[in-house]
């Protein structure tokens, strides 16, 4: 395992793995656009059924 960063380092010293995990590590696991969209589609999908039906 190696160690943290020293305070002052420059980051572009990190191993490309280590770059890699910390990139993807900023960005959220499920966009919220993407979360309200599907909230959206559902009820669209109930509407149309409930008129349906």
């Amino acid at each position: 395992m190696e160690p943290a960063d020293p305070p002052g380092t420059d980051p572009a010293d990190r191993a490309p793995r280590e770059h890699q995990l910390s990139r993807r590590s900023n960005a959220p696991s499920v966009s919220p656009w993407l979360l309200i969209g599907v909230i959206l589609l559902l009820g669209a999908a109930i509407y149309v059924a409930s008129a349906l039906f």
